[in-house]
């Protein structure tokens, strides 16, 4: 996968834009866990072990994580309170002076080399990687009481050039996520460049623009999304950019504003319109874009194997933002990151093995030939391609007996049950196609119903 070779990076899929594939046509159905510091370190008492990070991923049939980026010292510390005389996190993308301001004409070396060893490493092990290049949780308080941009490198304190992303003095830098301070989009521009530049030979490469930057940051986005696609044409390969919903205190952001953008792929949050949640029950996916379903813009953290099935069977890609070895609890995260436990948190175990159970079946599918065909079972949960394959989702709030319309099909088909939870399957059986069939699980819970020609 990091090889300048086949597969190659990915790209939307032409008969089935649901998902990508790879130069070979292979669909690559994109699912796994992704957590804070799997970029830059956090000051702790534990480091984070990105190895070990890497070992649970492909233990969970993980291959996809988003990479988080933190664009100022502080990053995630505003949970539980911060010291404005100390770097929380490292490295970042600009070198510091002797004087511990920040040159913005330097790059540092030791932020790109990681980048590239990490995305390296995880290619290894079939993982993609999106790499997300701004953080909108760095330039605003969002509601909190402090704001994260004391110690942005943009703020004119901290950077010896001179340059202001606060220049109305309010003490937030919401405009550093806009056009409106050109002086900052043309470093911002050249920070991209360099990470393109850094990545580019590789095939386990998506992009993100932000993570969560205020609704006024649409237009920005457009603009970052169309400089990566034209720079990237100058190169060797082109690798596909997506969008995350953005997000304002009191204001979700418009999930149409993701749909019409020049992303490849998106992330919405919960709103879907028309009665549908992206949290509870998903509406079927049209294949305008490629959508990663992502918890951490539907909880934050939040999400069950049930929402895994249920956004497998209408068409997405279901990602979770996992708490992993952070010290989340139930009164919140008293870590993000940086108090790093060396024990996995257990009780999202059931969404982590849920994601590698679908995609293990993702390989055994025809997926490039399956869409949502809700209509075709009693529970509404179906990926089909009518005659030929299917794919029912039976929650455990359903009946045990359900029917499936299999008028489609002509001849026999085998069916089996799939425990949703360890993949192992349950029952096998040929049936009839032609009509409405009628099937009883043999398990005492949710199940996945297999039909295959």
């Amino acid at each position: 996968m990091v090889s300048s070779g086949p597969p190659g990076p990915l790209r939307v899929h032409p008969a089935n834009p649901r998902y990508f594939c790879d130069s070979t046509g292979k669909t690559i159905y994109l699912t796994g866990s992704h957590t804070w510091s799997n970029l830059q370190e956090f000051e702790s008492e534990s480091p984070f072990n990105y190895e070990a990070y890497l070992d649970f991923m492909s233990k969970h049939n993980h291959c996809f994580m988003r990479m988080w980026t933190w664009e100022c010292g502080t990053g995630g510390e505003w949970l539980h309170g911060w010291s404005e005389d100390k770097l929380l996190v490292k490295p970042l993308p600009y070198r510091r002076t002797p004087s511990g301001r920040f040159n913005l004409k330097e790059f540092d070396d030791e932020f790109f080399d990681r980048l590239r060893r990490r995305v390296i490493a995880a290619g290894r092990r079939g993982i993609y990687v999106s790499i997300m290049l701004f953080q909108g949780w760095d330039v605003e308080s969002k509601g909190r009481g402090i704001s994260p941009f004391t110690q942005h490198p943009f703020n004119r304190n901290n950077n010896v050039n001179g340059v202001d992303g606060d220049p109305y003095g309010t003490g937030e830098g919401s405009l550093v996520h806009t056009v409106r301070i050109p002086e900052i989009t043309f470093l911002q521009e050249a920070y991209v460049k360099k990470v393109v530049e850094t990545v580019n030979d590789l095939d386990n490469v998506l992009y993100e623009i932000s993570n969560e930057s205020s609704n006024e940051s649409v237009e920005w986005q457009y603009h970052m999304i169309r400089l990566i696609h034209g720079f990237e044409k100058t190169l060797g390969k082109q690798h596909p950019v997506g969008m995350t919903v953005p997000w304002s205190p009191g204001s979700p952001g418009d999930n149409n504003d993701l749909f019409r953008s020049p992303a490849e792929w998106v992330s919405p949050n919960t709103i879907a319109g028309n009665g549908y949640s992206y949290r509870y029950d998903p509406p079927p996916a049209d294949g305008a874009k490629v959508v990663l379903l992502d918890t951490d813009h539907l909880w934050g953290i939040g999400g069950d194997a049930s929402w895994v099935w249920k956004s497998f069977t209408r068409g997405y890609n279901p990602v979770f933002m996992d708490p992993y070895d952070s010290g989340y609890n139930a009164g919140g995260l008293t870590g993000l990151g940086l108090k790093n436990t060396g024990r996995i948190d257990p009780r999202w175990e059931p969404v982590r093995r849920a994601m590698g159970c679908t995609r293990t079946l993702a390989e055994k599918l025809n997926l490039a030939g399956l869409t949502p065909r809700p209509e075709l079972a009693q529970t509404g949960y179906c990926l089909a391609n009518p005659g030929a394959e299917y794919v029912v989702y039976v929650p455990r709030e359903y009946p045990l007996t359900i029917w499936v319309d299999l008028s489609g099909a002509r001849g026999s088909l085998r069916a089996e049950w799939l425990h949703p939870a360890t993949g192992e399957t349950v029952g096998e059986e040929k049936v009839e196609g032609g009509w409405r069939r009628v099937f009883t699980a043999p398990l005492m819970e949710d199940a996945v119903l297999i039909l295959s020609v």
